[in-house]
């Protein structure tokens, strides 16, 4: 039972670091997508914004002139009143004109004085008369005024549907390009990796016996011991002849891929923490990043492409082991490969 455990358990450390792998792409690919729908749905944002600004000022202007065209017709209404008032004084005075006269005793001068009230009132009353008319004008552009605009935010509405629907359109269309790209992505990491699990193989038959060099989950780690004197970013001869297999089996799974798949390796140079301090190198990020990039330069020369390799340097901050004795410290120091999507 105890030993059916421990080969379950190798089974599992097998798996996990290409499933770890797969999600930590899946998750790119989710948060690109979300990247993409909050810029197309910013936009349709902004565009309905700016429509709804434009329908909130035509309902301002609207309730403007609705308000004028009330005040008009108060106005109208109270002319109208007036208009009827002085014709029912004139009617009046008429009649008493007529009254005064039957009668000769009133003389002369009443006579004159009714007819001067009769044309003054016949004066007002044509006043008002214009005044009405003016002010059934202005009711009249008002109306068409207020036509138009209830005409141009029939439009807008128009408009604000069409764009609405061409958003919900584009929606579609990108959670129907999300889903081919996640699964065009989920066949690029199966099968990246089945050729990572092949590679690592290879790498294993040619480094057979090197208790100095092993794999930690994902990655393959070389001992900076085996590559590199202390303090130096010059690789040793028994680090460039371990460099030599590995560009074997760099270019021998390069003819592997499909070209479809876009793949790297990176090469991550590591410290450990005691400080140094030279001319040459200021701290150990400038160690660890020299040291990657001299692996990522003889790489180069014995035929690996450039745009399959990247070089990071990361001093002493993320090491293996956290205690700082002699064995936690030459484990920090390490080249580490490591196959990846670009």
């Amino acid at each position: 039972m105890a030993r059916g455990r421990a080969r379950r358990g190798a089974d599992y450390g097998e798996f996990w670091p290409g499933y770890v792998d797969a999600l930590s792409t899946l998750l790119l690919v989710v948060t690109f997508l979300m990247s993409i729908f909050m810029l197309a749905q910013y936009f349709a944002t902004q565009e309905s914004s700016g429509k709804d600004t434009a329908l909130k000022r035509l309902n301002r202007q609207i309730a403007e002139l609705t308000s004028i065209l009330s005040l008009e017709r108060g106005k109208t209404k109270s002319a109208e009143d007036e208009l009827a008032a002085l014709q029912a004084t004139l009617s009046t005075l008429r009649d008493e004109n007529t009254k005064l006269a039957g009668f000769a005793l009133s003389g002369d001068d009443a006579q004159k004085a009714a007819a001067a009230r009769i044309s003054s009132l016949t004066t007002d009353l044509e006043n008002q008369q214009e005044i009405s008319s003016e002010a059934l004008a202005k009711v009249d552009l008002l109306n068409q005024q207020l036509l138009s605009l209830r005409r141009q935010i029939a439009a807008l509405n128009d408009a604000l549907e069409a764009s609405e629907k061409k958003d919900q359109e584009a929606q579609d269309r990108i959670k129907d390009l999300g889903s081919r790209l996640n699964a065009a992505l989920a066949r690029q990491v199966q099968e990246l990796k089945r050729y990572r699990s092949d590679f690592f193989g290879r790498l294993r038959e040619l480094l057979a016996g090197r208790k100095d060099i092993r794999v930690v989950g994902d990655r393959f780690v070389f001992q900076s011991e085996v590559l590199f004197p202390s303090g130096s970013d010059l690789m040793t001869p028994e680090g460039l002849a371990a460099m030599d297999q590995l560009a074997s089996a760099i270019i021998e799974l390069e003819n592997q891929i499909p070209k479809e798949i876009e793949w790297a390796l990176q090469v991550d140079g590591h410290t450990d923490a005691q400080p140094i301090s030279t001319s040459q190198f200021p701290s150990n990020w400038e160690l660890s990043t020299a040291r990657a990039m001299s692996v990522v330069r003889y790489l180069i020369s014995h035929g690996v492409p450039p745009n399959r390799l990247v070089a990071a340097g990361y001093g002493e901050f993320a090491p293996l082991e956290r205690s700082n004795d002699i064995e936690s410290l030459r484990k920090n120091r390490r080249i580490e490969l490591k196959l990846t999507n670009r």
